[in-house]
């Protein structure tokens, strides 16, 4: 008996480090989907000399998948001139890939698979209405500029999907009473992060990992850290996160930022006005294990974001016993509780810094723990392996096929 196929999508290099919640879902999908099912991507490549749109045996983190670049992203983090989604839709178009399950993470791309049989399944990350229709930077997100061809493309391609699991409880809401007809397709998913990466150290070895960052960087021994991970974007607002750390008074805290983006020049230019070049350390994207390594050393992480979903970073940081201070946005403030961060009343400098003097001057209500506690339920390992049980369960059950019309 053949095993079934699951085909994921999605506009980026798993092997290539970028920020962005998504990237981490799809890795984690790719990681920890069983051997039960034959796996296959279908991304870009960040290698000019790697074939294009053809199928190539590929290895990430011990699984083994078949890989399809539709076409050459040196870096994912920059904004292009044609948007990446544009020419992955694009790219996608005329191609016949549809398999037993495909996962998708972007809805324009699925302008090419309205006809495809298999089981669809879309998943949302943030707010969508926050996200097309703020009225925040324009160039931020293309469809900004035009909110009501998002939604109309949106009815046109979403009774296609036979999920639609949304991390965003609004998001999932929104589509229930947008699309009445698909509401029981509808449902909440947790997101995830990963537990062979994220764990606490031990306190000794807390603090030791701390002295030799601040020996690295030639800080002050007793140097605390302040985490900020995640894409220069202004979704994430980091022009509000440096003004903040600049209303911080406390000059033994230093700022970590992990990550790179379309507002990366705007941010050191912003860390040279406030004063703070010797207070801010730029870090640029990493590797997912030396993101891991700073969250469990650092005092605090910090999120100053517009909108969101569930962050991943949020998780990430909770699962190394790091606790979180972030704005009032998305799903984070119903996840933590009084013992494992602060959402901060207001999105303001004062209000931000004043929430993260809260944590640093009051470590020992926030223990390892307590945060460690908060997000053992979102290992990715059960998740995933919970997905594909009931994707088996499926596949093993008569199929019903939903209209696209």
């Amino acid at each position: 008996m053949r095993k079934p196929v699951l085909t994921i999508f999605y506009q980026f290099n798993p092997w290539n480090p970028t920020i962005g919640g998504i990237q981490a879902l799809v890795r984690y999908f790719i990681k920890y989907t069983p051997s039960d099912f034959t796996l296959r991507f279908v991304g870009t490549s960040s290698d000019a000399s790697t074939p294009i749109g053809q199928w190539q045996p590929a290895e990430l983190e011990g699984r083994s998948l078949q890989f399809m670049p539709l076409f050459y992203l040196e870096n994912d983090n920059i904004k292009q001139t044609i948007p990446t989604s544009v020419r992955y839709t694009q790219a996608l178009m005329g191609k016949q890939l549809e398999s037993d399950f495909m996962h998708f993470y972007r809805l324009e791309p699925t302008l090419a698979t309205r006809n495809w049989q298999g089981e669809k399944t879309l998943f949302i990350q943030n707010d969508i209405l926050q996200q097309v229709a703020a009225s925040g930077d324009k160039n931020a997100i293309l469809w900004r500029r035009f909110p009501q061809a998002y939604f109309i493309l949106e009815r046109l391609l979403v009774k296609q999907f036979d999920y639609v699991l949304s991390c965003n409880s609004e998001s999932m809401k929104l589509y229930q009473e947008r699309y009445p007809e698909i509401a029981h397709r509808v449902s909440y998913f947790h997101n995830v992060f990963d537990g062979e990466v994220f764990y606490p150290l031990s306190a000794p070895d807390r603090e030791s990992a701390r002295k030799q960052l601040a020996q690295r960087l030639n800080l002050a021994e007793d140097t605390r850290f302040v985490l900020f991970a995640g894409r220069l974007h202004p979704q994430k607002d980091p022009l509000l996160l440096i003004d903040s750390f600049a209303a911080l008074k406390q000059p033994n805290v230093h700022l970590l930022i992990v990550g790179d983006g379309d507002l990366a020049e705007a941010v050191r230019e912003r860390i040279a006005q406030q004063g703070l070049t010797n207070r801010v350390t730029l870090l640029g994207a990493l590797q997912q294990s030396a993101v891991a390594d700073l969250h469990r050393l650092a005092s605090a992480c910090i999120l100053t974001s517009a909108y969101e979903g569930m962050p991943f970073v949020a998780l990430e940081a909770l699962a190394c016993g790091t606790p979180l201070v972030t704005t009032h946005c998305g799903e984070t403030p119903s996840l933590l509780t009084a013992t494992s961060g602060v959402i901060t009343p207001d999105r303001t400098p004062d209000a931000i810094a004043q929430s993260l003097e809260q944590v640093l001057n009051h470590p020992h209500q926030y223990p390892a723990q307590a945060c460690a506690q908060v997000a053992q339920p979102y290992n990715a390992r059960h998740v995933v392996h919970a997905v594909c049980e009931s994707m088996l369960h499926r596949w093993a059950a008569p199929r019903v096929v939903h209209s696209a019309a």
